[in-house]
């Protein structure tokens, strides 16, 4: 089940706190509860994908783009990630969450988020999102125009871009399951 008395909390702790610029880090702790844990006893892997969501929700209320999105009557959906897994996660094991927009091209726009205890980071994501309207998906120079910003994004850092470049070669639509060749 999505965790909405934690999204609840998130944002109502975000209204209370100083805006921030688009590529300004939002950060915010976190506990690992009994049911974030999968069978091994650990941070389930979708679970930490549900709690980046909550890292994100916060950023766009502290930067003003949740505002402006139901403005403008746009929607926003994860179009892709890329998840690394480092560190276990435990029952009961604090975390702070860090989450920043790192920038757009012609189609998306690009989020890294990680969880840190202490010094030591237990996973990072990069997220690449989709604006969507009735009408389908809305350039993010449109997005940056209507936050008051410079249409062009501030170049995306290499291991972005080469991301990109690596997904544009993925097949879409996958082939059937099986179907694939194998070497």
């Amino acid at each position: 089940m999505y965790p909405f008395l934690r999204m609840f909390r998130a944002m109502a702790r975000a209204r209370r706190q100083a805006p921030l610029g688009i590529f300004d880090t939002h950060e915010d702790s976190l506990i690992c509860w009994p049911w974030d844990l999968d069978p091994w006893v650990e941070l389930n892997n979708g679970r930490t994908l549900t709690l980046y969501d909550l890292g994100r929700l916060p950023l766009g209320v502290r930067t003003g783009l949740h505002r402006i999105l139901r403005e403008m009557r746009w929607g926003m959906t994860v179009a892709g990630a890329s998840v690394r897994y480092r560190r276990r996660v435990t029952m009961f094991m604090r975390l702070t969450m860090r989450s920043r927009c790192l920038g757009w091209d012609e189609r998306f726009i690009y989020m890294d988020q990680s969880m840190w205890k202490g010094e030591e980071c237990t996973s990072q994501v990069l997220i690449r999102s989709a604006i969507v309207s009735k009408a389908g998906i809305v350039p993010p120079r449109e997005l940056a125009l209507a936050m008051g910003l410079p249409p062009e994004s501030p170049p995306l850092p290499d291991w972005v871009t080469a991301w990109c470049a690596a997904e544009a070669t993925r097949p879409w639509p996958p082939g059937r399951v099986g179907s694939a060749h194998r070497p």
